[in-house]
């Protein structure tokens, strides 16, 4: 199997390391592979590929988008490092707002899955990084909504002092006050 997949301390997020195959000339490692992506619980129902490039310290999150526009994300870094966040935000949930983080970088290859109902954010570690990522539904204005990067009721542990934000993060409220239909259901 050219995957492991390990369920993390939020089980509904799911790390992915590849095998990669190098040698002299470079490497070849698979990315996706449907059959395998679904037997460990991960849809294949991705209809956008976003690619974003950021300079060191640059902060974006946590973002996510409101039903019926919910995005479940497959997060992978082309070049650089990134500290890679998953908030649950699924009322009712046994790890409601409560966070997990995992490093992704162009040397470990590693992925993570990030289902609807949790919100993402990211920073990065490195002199730059390329992001690329797929999406299970359209960007849409209408239905995207931010938590506060720092809030203290999450405590996300991040690793850069002073981020880099964008003026919409900067003001995002805190979660007990974000807009947010998420239902957790036991399966």
């Amino acid at each position: 199997m050219p995957f492991t997949f390990t369920r993390l301390e939020i089980p509904d997020v799911i790390l992915i390391e590849p095998r990669v195959r190098g040698d002299a000339r470079g490497f070849f490692v698979e990315t996706y592979k449907q059959s395998e992506f679904a037997a460990a619980g991960i849809p294949d129902v991705f209809v956008q590929h976003n690619h974003s490039h950021s300079a060191y310290g640059v902060l974006r999150g946590l973002h996510y988008q409101l039903q019926p526009m919910a995005q479940g994300k497959l997060l992978s870094v082309a070049a650089g490092e990134i500290f890679d966040v998953a908030v649950d935000i699924r009322r009712g949930s046994p790890t409601y707002g409560q966070w997990v983080g995992v490093t992704l970088s162009a040397d470990n290859h590693h992925l993570l899955y990030v289902p609807p109902g949790f919100a993402h954010g990211f920073c990065v570690v490195s002199d730059m990084a390329d992001l690329l990522y797929q999406v299970t539904a359209e960007y849409s204005q209408v239905h995207e909504r931010g938590i506060l990067w720092n809030d203290p009721d999450i405590g996300v542990a991040w690793p850069v002092a002073e981020p880099l934000l964008s003026a919409r993060d900067v003001i995002a409220p805190r979660l007990r006050d974000a807009e947010n239909t998420f239902i957790w259901s036991a399966r």
